[in-house]
């Protein structure tokens, strides 16, 4: 699974702290923390017919992380609902477009770690790309990466950091496994989520997802319990091991950029009938409802 250039990003118009330049002249300062240390939060949001599904959890969960990091300052809601309906306009885009929200602790008077060398605000980033959901409607297929995600005692997985090597490193094994994402435990041996999306399986009519522990709390991923409890399908949190994982009926993955995903290999094991399953396909209609009904007006 390779994402494929979208022509019509060829002239994307991308906004660095309220300037909105052609993608081929936009850049940040090498005195960036971003660029220094990774020193960053992110979110990603999708845009349904003029609407963001989901916007204000997403920058609830963007300004607790950048909260958590100490930074000095952090745009008010409105001025960042403001600079992405900016950016979309000058995109002319309304539909089908993931937005990807990076804010930064900004320019350091001079290189270093200490966050005291950051003197001059934050750095906003805002990238919209016409992108579909990025994964294959007919299945995924996953190893398990020896990379494993840290414990909260390590780094609190709440923070939607940007520093990502570890997700990366993870990514690099599945590729050279010939797999499309690679499945990734805690220290403890237990599923936390692949290297880009929560997991969940399906085994005997239960719903049954990690705990998330070692992995940021997804806003897609609650979405899903959402799903689940107004639909009356038990849908349980808790610890799963890769035995849990191999014996499930289906699995399935979430995120904003891919929606709902089915796995049907783990570690050349073929789950259930090595088919997207039925609670899969109810699951994945019953959010695409969702999403073309909610969502918060920004167009």
């Amino acid at each position: 699974m390779l994402q494929k250039f979208d022509e019509r990003n060829r002239d994307l118009i991308v906004n660095i702290n309220g300037q909105l330049i052609h993608r081929d002249k936009a850049g940040i300062s090498p005195f960036d923390s971003a660029l220094q240390g990774g020193d960053a939060v992110w979110e990603g949001l999708r845009l349904y017919r003029g609407r963001i599904f989901k916007l204000h959890e997403h920058l609830d969960r963007l300004h607790q992380s950048a909260t958590a990091l100490s930074f000095a300052e952090i745009p008010p809601r409105e001025k960042i609902i403001e600079e992405i309906r900016r950016t979309l306009a000058a995109n002319k885009m309304k539909d089908s477009v993931h937005i990807r929200l990076t804010l930064t602790r900004g320019v350091k008077i001079t290189s270093g770690m200490d966050p005291r060398l950051n003197q001059s605000g934050s750095t906003l980033i805002i990238l919209a790309e016409h992108k579909a959901p990025v994964y294959t409607k007919t299945g995924l297929t996953l190893i398990t990466s020896k990379i494993r995600r840290p414990s909260p005692e390590i780094l609190d997985c709440k923070i939607h950091h940007a520093n990502l090597l570890n997700s990366i490193l993870a990514k690099i094994e599945a590729n050279k496994a010939g797999a499309d994402d690679a499945l990734m435990l805690d220290t403890r041996g237990f599923v936390a989520e692949t290297n880009a999306t929560h997991v969940f399986i399906v085994r005997k009519g239960d719903v049954v997802t990690s705990r998330v522990l070692a992995c940021p709390e997804g806003i897609t991923r609650a979405t899903v319990i959402e799903i689940c409890a107004a639909q009356k399908i038990r849908c349980i949190e808790t610890d799963l091991s890769p035995v849990d994982v191999y014996g499930a009926d289906e699995i399935f993955c979430t995120g904003t950029m891919g929606e709902l995903a089915a796995v049907i290999k783990v570690d050349n094991r073929f789950i259930g009938d090595g088919k997207v399953g039925p609670m899969t396909k109810r699951l994945s209609e019953l959010y695409a409802k969702r999403t073309a009904s909610e969502g918060v007006e920004v167009l």
